[in-house]
């Protein structure tokens, strides 16, 4: 097992109507002036929104709110709120809803606590991250696994460029209320995506191994198993609550380090790749991932078919003695999952066209930096082998 920290301050309440705690967690904090970010209006017409501000309310705090948060959040977005939460005075950020209204309260907060910084170089980690305003969640959407992990994503609408934000502990929110039943009316196109994006968070740490690491193996596997299982069952009856309970952690789980302690830094080519087509085709992020993961799969296995193996061994109980077939088995085991559940498990599925050969190589160039960078630490990958997987999936 490799050298590592881990450091995951996110105090999580879950269950029942804990939403109804959540002022007591931001007083509890020091936080005095809320900045609410949420998306649409689902959570206000739900009276999520009323159950928040009386918590607020009974904690003597203040608060503003500021919707809009798209499902792809955007630079422009986020900077609006950092102007508005300047001028209200917030000295604390609350997300209400999925990974895009999380990741967009992370970039307000990141912007109002340092006001004197450029925003996109602070983002992207040309500035280093000292200090940032308290952020916590209420989760309403289990996918992204933002409530709980130092990742954000927002995409620069003048680039075209959609760019994690720079990795720091700093990013983690504070605190997560996590109550299952408030996944009830999400969307099955959302809840499909979500499970995709849990799995992925899952898999792009899997398949790095630096140095043996078996407690976090069994840690990734059991999500993966977790979600194959409880995943179909949530999506066929969103009311499931212990269904949907397992997905919701798995969602945190999947995405707080715990799946790839002591194995290396990890890989996320996928979602390397998954990211342009969100960023230039409004594509719902977890939907680009299972659009793309069988072919980048099939491209790399033979570079590490024990890891593949050992992957559909213990996951898919796929059974024989040959790696490279049983590596197969489980690749095409996975894709036939995320197709069973509504997932595109291609470019063609996922956009209901094809894309031309510009439109591929344009792909291609954002994820390597214009050809300058490879990615992968699976299998290095080229601005050619990225084309190459493009042109596949887009088959």
């Amino acid at each position: 097992m490799l050298n590592f920290e881990q450091y995951t301050p996110t105090r999580v309440i879950f269950g029942k109507g804990t939403e109804t705690k959540t002022g007591k967690e931001i007083a509890a904090l020091g936080g005095k002036r809320v900045f609410i970010v949420y998306g649409g209006g689902s959570v206000i017409r739900s009276g999520l929104m009323k159950s928040i501000e009386e918590s607020l309310e009974s904690e003597g705090l203040i608060y503003e709110e500021f919707g809009g948060a798209k499902p792809n959040p955007t630079l422009s977005h986020a900077l609006e709120g950092v102007v508005k939460g300047k001028e209200f005075g917030a000295d604390f950020v609350l997300a209400v809803g999925g990974g895009s209204a999380i990741d967009t309260a992370k970039g307000i907060a990141m912007g109002i606590a340092n006001p004197e910084l450029d925003f996109w170089p602070l983002w992207t980690g040309e500035y280093p991250l000292k200090k940032i305003l308290p952020v916590g969640v209420v989760l309403t959407i289990a996918a992204a696994g933002s409530e709980m992990s130092k990742s954000a994503v927002l995409t620069n609408e003048e680039t075209g460029i959609k760019k994690g934000v720079q990795a720091s502990d700093l990013v983690r929110p504070l605190f997560a209320v996590m109550d299952p039943e408030l996944l009830a009316s999400v969307p099955e196109y959302h809840i499909m995506s979500g499970i995709v994006d849990i799995m992925m968070h899952t898999l792009d740490r899997y398949f790095v191994m630096d140095g043996p690491a078996r407690l976090s193996d069994e840690i990734a596997e059991g999500v993966l198993r977790t979600m194959i299982y409880e995943g179909p069952i949530a999506l066929k009856d969103p009311k499931d609550y212990d269904a949907m309970a397992e997905v919701m952690w798995a969602s945190s789980v999947s995405h707080n380090d715990m799946t790839g302690l002591g194995r290396g830094v990890r890989d996320f080519a996928v979602h390397g790749l998954g990211a342009p087509l969100s960023a230039h085709y409004d594509a719902i992020h977890g939907a680009t991932l299972s659009a793309l993961w069988g072919t980048w799969a099939e491209y790399v296995y033979k570079s590490v078919p024990d890891r593949f193996a050992r992957y559909a061994r213990t996951v898919w109980g796929v059974t024989g003695e040959d790696d490279l077939a049983v590596s197969r088995e489980g690749i095409d085991k996975t894709v036939s999952f995320f197709r069973s559940i509504g997932a595109p498990v291609s470019i063609t599925d996922l956009l209901e066209r094809k894309l031309t050969d510009d439109e591929i190589h344009k792909l291609a160039m954002d994820v390597t930096a214009g050809g300058s960078k490879s990615i992968s630490r699976v299998q290095p990958l080229a601005i050619e082998d990225v084309e190459e997987i493009y042109r596949r999936a887009n088959a």
